[in-house]
């Protein structure tokens, strides 16, 4: 049997250390944890301030459009019922209020709830800051725990089974310096 040349020595070694290389690579496991964000935010009083205010301001904007959208059916049920007896000139007139009073309250309906209207922006006004902390405070706890990954277990990510031991969302709450109310959190309930 030949010994191997000094080049095949080389490239042994060689291969060898990229094979040790790449096991320690693998071996070092990435750490990881949850938050489970809808439980965070449930804890913040100024998040359920904020909540509280919209819904109130949801609820009376909505009120209004139907109470204008009322109006408008009313204006319509009339003009039906006296169609037979006006003129061309008065049908034409009252078809006219009738469709500027519905774009009217299809403007009012879009000023309020549309994408760029006053809810969104109320929200982002309200929220947007809270969100911004509990990003931040996440970031604190992986870095404290020298965490690779914060999965959130309320969002999109679905999560058959998690492990209690692995759940930060208190630490987080105690970044934020808020106190949680609820004595006991259910992390073991199936996903929705």
């Amino acid at each position: 049997m030949a010994l191997p040349s000094n080049n095949m020595k080389f490239y042994l070694k060689l291969m060898f250390g990229f094979t040790l290389v790449f096991f320690a690579i693998n071996s070092n496991a990435q750490k990881f944890a949850y938050v489970d964000s809808e439980y965070i935010l449930s804890q913040i009083p100024k998040y359920k301030s904020a909540q509280l205010q919209l819904n109130e301001l949801s609820a009376q904007w909505q009120q209004e459009i139907e109470k204008k959208f009322s109006e408008i059916e009313t204006l319509r049920k009339s003009f039906q019922v006296e169609k037979v007896l006006l003129t061309k000139d008065m049908q034409l007139s009252r078809e006219k209020e009738i469709e500027d009073k519905e774009d009217e309250a299809k403007k009012f309906q879009q000023e309020k709830f549309g994408a760029e209207g006053e809810l969104f922006q109320k929200k982002s006004e309200l929220i947007r800051p809270i969100q911004d902390k509990l990003y931040d405070a996440i970031n604190k706890v992986a870095k404290n725990n020298g965490l690779d990954f914060i999965f959130d277990k309320s969002g999109e990510l679905l999560m058959l089974v998690s492990n209690s031991k692995y759940d930060r969302s208190d630490e987080v709450l105690e970044e934020l310096g808020v106190v949680s109310t609820t004595t006991e959190k259910d992390t073991n309930l199936p996903p929705q």
